[in-house]
Parts: structure tokens; sequence; C-alpha cells
């Protein structure tokens, strides 16, 4: 089984986010980069458990970015990925990413596997994009995955329970909380993706049909107010005239 894992560069979970250039430009000064957490605890890492039971299974991992992100993807390496592709561009266009991991993916790979959103933009298409490119088939927000008798079999969060799909390679699944436990790197495992193939290609031709604007940060979050507890004619005039508004 020759498995391709999309991994992407994502601000800290707890950086501080500001804009430049009249709220048009994300400002990375100062800002902690890590691996996509959907990608990196949930795809990667139920890859990486997939070889440990199929030792003949292969992992690649594919980023579309610059040089810059060359750190996490090492990181993703030493993790348990075998190699890696870099795509060298620096778009954020969820089509023209998703053409760029398809033209590789094309060769020869049995199962990709995405993160189910990344945390920055949120925009959870990419899978989906990616599928339809390699006329392959598509399961979203997967929970689970084994492979039995030569199909993958995927489990999704259903209203209620737990939905059970099997389907055939090559398959597109991205993955959510469920699929796999967080892992850190170990020694061994640092020492060896500092020799692991880090192959960079230029991007292949494609269109890009989405652009940035501009961003808001949400807004302040309003003080509170402590009502006495002998005064809830106070309480229900204030939900009445003042909660509605909030």
């Amino acid at each position: 089984m020759k498995i391709l894992v999309c991994i992407s560069r994502t601000p800290d979970t707890t950086a501080k986010i500001s804009f430049t250039n009249q709220n048009t430009t994300f400002n990375a000064e100062g800002v902690q980069w890590i691996i996509n957490p959907y990608d990196e605890w949930y795809a990667l890492v139920r890859a990486i458990e997939l070889k440990e039971k199929d030792s003949t299974t292969i992992i690649h991992l594919i980023n579309v970015g610059n040089n810059e992100n060359e750190a996490i993807i090492r990181k993703a390496l030493a993790l348990g990925g075998d190699e890696a592709i870099r795509i060298n561009s620096e778009s954020n266009d969820p089509f023209f990413i998703a053409q760029q991991i398809a033209a590789v993916a094309k060769d020869g790979y049995d199962l990709v596997l995405t993160g189910k959103e990344t945390i920055d933009h949120n925009g959870s298409s990419i899978g989906g994009m990616i599928a339809e490119l390699l006329d392959a088939n598509y399961i979203s927000l997967a929970t689970k995955l084994d492979i039995e008798n030569g199909n993958a079999i995927v489990g999704r969060e259903a209203d209620g329970g737990e939905e059970k799909i099997s389907a055939p390679f090559p398959l597109v699944v991205s993955c959510q909380k469920g699929m796999a436990e967080a892992r850190i790197p170990n020694m061994r495992g640092i020492m060896a993706a500092r020799t692991k193939p880090l192959k960079v290609a230029e991007a292949v031709q494609s269109e890009s049909f989405t652009a940035v604007t501009g961003f808001d940060l949400p807004p302040a979050k309003a003080g509170v107010k402590l009502i006495p507890a002998d005064t809830p004619e106070l309480l229900v005039k204030l939900l009445r005239e003042e909660a509605k508004a909030i």
C-alpha cells in the first residue's frame, strides 16, 4: 500500500493573531508555526499505525508551500513518513492546492489522507477537490480507518451512532478526532528525518478561483455584569433589553 499524507503549516493555536496592510495580510511576526493538528494527529498518525500493521506500506508526505515549511515537513518525517514532496508555491487558493496534490497523487497512490480542515482557514474543501480531480472515491470526516480484504473500512459519526463504509482504492479520506492519538517524535525518528528524502517540485499550471480580500477579528468580549441575588427583576430587565442585542 502506498499512502500520500497531505500536511500544511498553520499558526500555533496559542499565537496572537493580527493583520497588516489594512487587514488584508496575516501578520506572521513572532508567530510559532506548527503542522496543522488535523493533518498531524489524525491523518499522519493513522498512516503510521497502518504501516506498523503492514511493513510494506509506504508513506509519502506532500506540502504546498515555500522553503519556510521545511521545518514542519522534517517534523512529520520524524514522526514516521518515509519521504516528502514540497510543491514550491505560496498560493492559499484551495483549488490550486488540490490540483498540485492531485498531480502528484495520480502517480500510483492507493490512499490519500488529509485532515478534515486547517485550523487557520477552516475550509474543509481540499479533500473533496483532490478526489474529484483523481476521479477517486472520497469519504469525509472519518473517525476510523482499517484495511480489510483489499478494501478500506471507514467509520464516521452519524446521528445516534456510527456509520461504517467499505470502499475500494484509490480513495481519499479526510480525518478528524477519533482517527488516532497524537504522537511525539522520538530521538531516533528526529535523527533519521535529517537524511530522509525531501523533494522540491515546481507547481503545475493551475487556475486560482479565490483570493483574500480582508480579515476581521472577532469582536471583543463584553464585560460581565454581576446581579445581586435579591434583584431578579433587574436580571429579567437586562435579559430583555441587553442580552438580546448581544
